[in-house]
């Protein structure tokens, strides 16, 4: 009797052990999975009482440098550090005399000041669940960094028609998101609050 209690006992460690090993592996092989069931989860925690639409929370750390918004906002939108990792934050504040086709550069202080707020509030060091999957997985190529080049980026966005977005005039390209995210200059992504100019709302 005890000797059959003994292997019982054996068995569903083992069972446990297993299954706890498996568990870890498949995080390790796709953290952007991870990220986005933990988005899913949290934003799930956050839904509002009426329509179905969510609260408007930030997901993404809004901008709060002058500096940055200053000098890089004049030109285009001002991305937030949370939507690139570091290594990429880097690459680009290296590259400022061609960036993207244009020259950048910067004076030395105010070059100092954006890449440490950038470096600072990189995707890799962000505290939220949907700007920590921009960090997860590779960039594609060798040219500068793009946001809409993340594997995180293409997942949320390949179901979306070309013609919605390059092919429309009020939009222009995947680059442009407060044209679709209304409130993306307060670090809000959210999905289900998406709305494409000339086809209205998405929702996947």
């Amino acid at each position: 009797m005890k000797r059959t209690a003994t292997l019982i006992v054996l068995a569903i460690v083992a069972i446990v052990s297993i299954s706890t090993a498996i568990s870890s592996s498949d995080m390790g092989e796709d953290d952007d999975d991870r990220y986005e069931d933990e988005h899913d989860s949290e934003m799930r925690g956050s839904v509002a009482s009426a329509g179905g639409w969510f609260e408007s929370r930030a997901d993404i750390d809004p901008v709060d440098s002058d500096t940055y918004r200053d000098e890089c906002g004049a030109c285009h939108f001002a991305y937030q550090p949370g939507l690139l990792p570091r290594r990429a934050w880097e690459q680009i504040m290296n590259s400022l005399d061609a960036h993207y086709g244009d020259d950048a550069s910067l004076d030395e202080e105010s070059a100092a000041a954006i890449r440490a707020y950038l470096l600072d509030h990189a995707a890799d060091r962000a505290s939220q669940s949907r700007a920590r999957a921009f960090a997860a997985g590779n960039l594609s190529g060798d040219a500068l960094p793009r946001i809409t080049a993340t594997r995180y980026f293409r997942r949320e966005h390949h179901e979306i028609p070309t013609r919605f977005v390059q092919g429309n005039p009020e939009v222009g390209g995947f680059g442009n998101c407060q044209a679709c995210h209304r409130n993306a200059e307060r670090g809000i992504y959210n999905e289900h609050q998406v709305v494409i100019p000339g086809f209205g709302r998405w929702d996947d």
